[in-house]
């Protein structure tokens, strides 16, 4: 049976943490949100427990455990989210990226002690991102109405249903692991979480707490990263939000 704490646990904006750069915003970019009063109060919750949870949580994570752990912690968590990107991979016909993620799986889950460490890395075994919104996508879905999910962030309307049912239906990893393994797996998910808060505070609390109007801002910054990401051409001249930092 499908197993759906480890995402029940997860702190919230973890949306946040897909477009970490805060990327300079193309203002002129289109934006569909016709869900606008409702997203801009799921906004303010999800600031609030960014403010009042995640953000000194964060704080205190990264304090008290050295680096080292936290990246090995971040490293188990990463290595059982393989399994999900593999599927997708293969149903986006993409077998090259589902080869390279699962020779990535194999080496880091023996070699490398079960994901805590990364060899992969130094074979030029890249991981290759890939989920349900985009499969979605690939297959001719458009992005729909932008939407700001709970605990969540940022999203819209395909990729929200690609949330939902990646982690419900194509996330092999859920019906393997057992306890106590799947309550490591939903720990090791907090933590990476945790650290990437505190890797990019700077560019999240631009986001959010200097800017203007925080909503806005979150929602150009989203749409343009995961368009760019997507080489979602139907939409607007996507730009690389990286080219900045490089």
């Amino acid at each position: 049976m499908f197993r759906f704490e480890k995402y029940a646990i997860i702190p919230a904006f973890t949306g946040f943490l897909l477009m970490l750069s805060a990327c300079s915003p193309n203002p002129g970019m289109s934006v569909y949100d016709p869900f606008e009063r409702m997203n801009r109060g799921t906004h303010e919750f999800n600031k609030g427990l960014d403010r009042d949870i995640l953000s000194p949580v964060s704080k205190g994570y990264s304090e008290f455990l050295p680096d080292p752990v936290e990246d090995s912690v971040s490293n188990f968590s990463s290595n059982l989210s393989l399994p999900s990107k593999i599927v997708n991979n293969v149903l986006q016909l993409d077998i090259p990226a589902a080869g390279t993620n699962l020779a990535r799986f194999v080496v880091n889950s023996t070699v490398g002690m079960a994901g805590i460490f990364t060899p992969s890395d130094s074979m030029g075994l890249a991981e290759i991102n890939a989920d349900f919104g985009q499969t979605l996508q690939r297959w001719g879905a458009e992005e729909g109405a932008y939407i700001e999910i709970p605990f969540f962030g940022p999203s819209n309307i395909r990729d929200g249903i690609g949330l939902v049912v990646g982690a419900m239906l194509l996330d092999p990893a859920s019906y393997v692991l057992k306890p106590p393994v799947s309550s490591y797996r939903s720990g090791s998910n907090v933590g990476a979480v945790l650290q990437n808060r505190q890797i990019y505070a700077d560019q999240i609390d631009d986001i959010l707490y200097k800017s203007a109007d925080s909503y806005a801002q979150a929602r150009i910054v989203y749409l343009q990263n995961r368009r760019f990401k997507l080489k979602d051409s139907k939409r607007d001249a996507y730009i690389d939000p990286y080219d900045e930092f490089e």
